[in-house]
């Protein structure tokens, strides 16, 4: 963990391994339960492009500075246009995670995970976080590619984000971009292996993905993300 907290640090942001998630998480207990949950995943109609690509859950929690994590009532999920300038400025309520996933132990270390990582790099640490979790699938097919981000290189207006590759299948491209905010890029790669993970500072760093297509014509690409977004919890999300 100090490696990758050295490395935000410096950085903004830090490209985790699976290798190294493994470690961080103590294992990937049940993985292919844990997986195979973004098979039951809602089409996202808040999709102001019109696209059908991208499918999701959602849930918040409630991290405390003691470690600990409750999940809280459904609630929308709320950005405004300043950070999300497609979909943003509306409550977009998508269907919830499930009990079995929120609960599920990798689920739990993820956010466990981000609770100690972030708390010491934060100045003036909050007593809670409001943790916000995404499961994420971009679906592309042949002649219709898949945008894992449609607003572009973008901050998400909160204060961490973790974004953790679940299955990338017959996808080609899905590169992600690092940028600072004015502008220059500070990083690119790509999140190949189910584990690889990227760890961001939002208020130093903008980040986005490159559409996918299917590497194989005639078969259809999916890319499956997790996406844990972490804010103080006396700030309102801008």
């Amino acid at each position: 963990m100090s490696a990758i907290s050295e490395k935000i640090e410096a950085e903004g942001f830090a490209i985790v391994s699976a290798g190294q998630t493994r470690d961080l998480l103590g294992g990937l207990p049940d993985w292919a339960a844990f997986a195979d949950s973004w098979n039951d995943l809602g089409v996202d109609g808040f999709m102001a492009d019109g696209g059908r690509y991208r499918r999701r859950r959602f849930a918040a929690f409630a991290g405390g500075a003691d470690g600990t994590i409750a999940r809280k009532p459904h609630q929308p999920h709320y950005q405004s246009r300043d950070y999300n300038a497609l979909n943003g400025g509306v409550q977009r309520w998508f269907e919830p995670v499930t009990d079995a996933i929120a609960d599920h132990p990798v689920t739990q270390a993820v956010l466990k995970a981000g609770l100690d990582l972030f708390l010491p790099l934060t100045l003036d640490p909050p007593a809670a976080w409001h943790v916000e979790l995404h499961q994420f699938r971009i679906e592309a097919h042949d002649g219709e590619a898949g945008l894992p981000t449609p607003e572009g290189a973008h901050r998400d207006g909160v204060d961490w984000v973790i974004v953790m590759l679940v299955e990338r299948h017959n996808v080609a491209s899905g590169v992600t971009d690092i940028f600072a905010p004015d502008g220059r890029a500070l990083g690119s790669f790509t999140l190949t292996e189910p584990g690889d993970a990227v760890f961001l500072d939002d208020h130093r760093v903008l980040h986005g993905v490159t559409a996918i297509s299917p590497l194989a014509p005639g078969q259809d690409a999916r890319r499956d993300v997790l996406v844990v977004t972490f804010r103080r919890e006396d700030v309102e999300e801008g």
